[in-house]
């Protein structure tokens, strides 16, 4: 057998043996089939959704019915078609913010972990620096300062969001490093750069990868946070944006704050359960 066919096989068993472990732990299923419903709906949101969200009329409040299945909020936009719609957005920002906010934190936590010394402490006290703020203020007050258009939002939560990937990957090098392959390495002559990105790195990627899935959960709670109190941009709607319109109405539309506030937490939940799966597969 050769080298490669031996790759494969190991790889089909490896394959083999996480769907199978998946099948019987019911958590990472009910989180799999949670995520496959809120990116369906974002991905197919023109499709799903029967109506334009931002179009009004003069069904004002209406109760959840046939042809309104949320009902309906104080300017006659169908609720339904804004959660959807709201989905593509929401989620746009969860997974940009966790993609950049976690490349940033992987180099500063990486460079700081191999390097140590002066980089060390000074990665060290940049981090603890955006650290010591609350993040949801931080965000809320750069919000305030530079506006919240679209790309504003995903800047600043970027920014606020990275510094927790960045002590968590610095741990795992610090301890990846003095590991028996990487001594090996060394012997062999590989330079610092190489012993990094294809030694420590990818034993470090099944952390990494539970990480970002989980800032996903939280970056969307954060950015619902921030458009509740106003901060968010009024031209694309979002479940936060909703849950900002139906504050004013809580008592008249309750309905349109139930089943807006609910899809930040259940898509929290669905990203928190994928975690838990990515977990099991390391």
């Amino acid at each position: 057998m050769t080298i490669s066919n031996k790759i494969k096989s190991q790889n089909t068993l490896v394959t083999g043996n996480f769907w199978r472990v998946l099948k019987h732990n019911k958590a990472a299923m009910i989180g799999v089939f949670v995520l496959i419903l809120f990116f369906g709906a974002a991905i197919f949101a023109d499709r799903i959704a029967p109506y334009d969200p931002l179009k009004t009329s003069n069904e004002t409040f209406q109760s959840p019915s046939p042809k309104f299945l949320f009902g309906t909020d104080d300017l006659g936009r169908d609720i339904f078609s804004g959660v959807i719609h709201g989905a593509q957005t929401s989620i746009l920002i969860g997974v940009s913010v966790a993609l950049l906010s976690g490349l940033i934190g992987v180099f500063v936590g990486a460079i700081a972990g191999y390097a140590g010394g002066v980089w060390d402490d000074f990665l060290m006290r940049l981090t603890e620096l955006f650290l010591i703020p609350p993040q949801f203020f931080l965000a809320l007050v750069i919000a305030a300062l530079f506006g919240s258009t679209l790309f504003n939002l995903i800047l600043i939560l970027t920014i606020t969001s990275w510094t927790t990937m960045a002590r968590l990957v610095r741990a795992e090098v610090l301890s990846l490093k003095e590991r028996s392959f990487v001594e090996a390495s060394k012997a062999m002559g590989a330079s610092p750069t190489r012993i990094l990105f294809h030694e420590i790195l990818p034993n470090a990627f099944p952390l990494i990868i539970t990480k970002m899935i989980l800032m996903v959960g939280g970056v969307i709670l954060l950015e619902a946070g921030l458009e509740f109190v106003g901060l968010g941009d009024a031209s694309h709607i979002s479940w936060g944006y909703m849950l900002h319109n139906g504050q004013h109405f809580i008592r008249d539309g309750w309905m349109d704050n139930r089943l807006s506030e609910s899809r930040p937490c259940r898509a929290r939940a669905g990203f928190e359960r994928r975690r838990r799966r990515t977990k099991l597969r390391a």
